[in-house]
């Protein structure tokens, strides 16, 4: 018998659910003497839309397939997947192995004859459900752009900094980078050579890393906001 528990955030209470997650489903398992323990698998901080990026998901499952695991316990439907399809092409792996999920909030066992339909039912509820949540984030998002709140991420952009009150100001060094950047493409040098460049002269990037990247180089190129910028610069200095 294994477990698996997820909360999609880091936030304080979320982490304190994860914790409470493993603590309840060690103690359950631990006292059924028919259960053998196999294990708790959680993931934090990891939204449930997609399994890809699902560590301890991804390392259960295996444990599945090499026969080390026989039922999995777990919160409900929206803590094992919100993607329905995700979920039933999972389950019915699991089911043609002989090994069931219990989802305790909806009651239900795969392994018997009606939880599919259950499953396809709840699973549903739960993506619409998060593709909701996702779809208020973004409106809310653009709305505070629209009315000028834009959020800056000052340690993965380079060239701004807060300044005193709150607001991005440019920051001289990191900002000369960028210009440097935009010079030497525009004077034909290609993205790989101005990554070669600033790494042979140890340029850190807005990470404080010292190893660029093709992509980093790209996005800054592309970036509407630095062009614009670049683009007022050469204005005044002409």
């Amino acid at each position: 018998m294994a477990a698996y528990c997820r909360v999609s955030t880091d936030s304080e209470e979320q982490l304190t659910s994860y914790t409470s997650q493993k603590e309840y489903y060690t103690q359950k398992i631990g006292e059924n003497p028919d259960w053998e323990f196999a294990g708790i698998f959680a993931d934090r901080g990891i939204t449930g839309t997609s399994m890809k990026k699902r560590v301890e998901f991804n390392r259960m499952i295996a444990a599945c397939k090499r026969g080390r695991i026989d039922l999995i316990l777990t919160k409900s439907l929206s803590r094992f997947a919100r993607n329905t399809v995700d979920c039933l092409a999972t389950v019915r792996m699991l089911r043609g192995r002989g090994i069931g999920v219990h989802f305790e909030k909806e009651n239900i066992n795969t392994l018997t004859e009606a939880g599919e339909f259950m499953i396809t039912l709840f699973s549903g509820f739960a993506q619409a459900e998060s593709e909701s949540i996702r779809n208020n984030v973004i409106c809310g998002i653009l709305k505070s752009r629209e009315a000028g709140n834009v959020p800056f991420q000052y340690t993965r952009l380079l060239g701004y900094r807060r300044g005193a009150d709150g607001e991005p100001e440019i920051d001289a060094e990191e900002a000369e980078v960028v210009r440097r950047i935009y010079r030497r493409y525009l004077d034909g040098a290609s993205i790989f050579g101005i990554q070669r460049e600033l790494e042979q002269e140890h340029v850190p990037t807005a990470t404080g890393v010292k190893q660029w990247s093709w992509q980093t180089i790209h996005n800054i190129l592309i970036n509407e906001g630095c062009a614009e910028r670049k683009h007022e610069e050469r204005a005044q200095d002409r």
